[in-house]
């Protein structure tokens, strides 16, 4: 089975550059997870499901619009899609901080196979002031604690964004 995740930094754009079709098309993933849409399903489902109808598609918006959101498309129908985190998880760790509420943004989707679950996630970013590490704080183990809850019943495959760049040069466009 070949998995793809890429963060697309909006679904839209990358269509109306014209690459999704040429990577679907070169890959031919199976399962492709895609961060940061920043899109909602009935603004471009329809299109997808269009250019792609071998693939079934699960999203997870943010309640904002044009902002974060993740999907999976997938060949494989999934036995279950879970969006966000779970309830317990969300009510445990303190996830919302005054950027916002990172529980009403689309950041984690999770479908269920027979053999092992696939979970994407769009972490939030730290900021460069740093401002937004007691939220990471909170949310790196909240997620951490949901990927080893599914690890009990079987594999799990983890990808996504996970904001993580040190330094300057770790990122797409870094500033001179």
């Amino acid at each position: 089975m070949k998995i793809y995740s890429w963060n697309v930094n909006g679904i839209r754009a990358v269509q109306k550059k014209g690459l999704l079709e040429p990577f679907m098309s070169k890959h031919k993933p199976d399962v492709l997870c895609i961060q940061e849409t920043k899109a909602q399903p009935e603004q471009v489902a329809e299109e997808m499901e269009a250019l792609f109808p071998e693939y079934e598609q699960y999203w997870h918006s943010a309640e904002k619009k044009g902002y974060s959101s993740t999907v999976i498309f997938t060949k494989h129908s999934p036995i279950d899609v879970v969006n966000g985190l779970p309830e317990d998880i969300k009510a445990k760790y303190k996830l919302s901080d005054s950027y916002g509420d990172t529980t009403k943004e689309g950041r984690v989707i999770t479908a269920e196979f027979e053999p092992f679950y696939i979970s994407t996630v769009y972490t939030p970013n730290a900021k460069d002031d740093l401002s937004r590490i007691p939220m990471r704080q909170q949310w790196d183990p909240a997620y951490l604690e949901y990927m080893d809850r599914l690890q009990k019943e079987k594999p799990v495959i983890f990808c996504g964004d996970f904001n993580v760049a040190h330094n300057e040069i770790d990122l797409a466009r870094p500033k001179p």
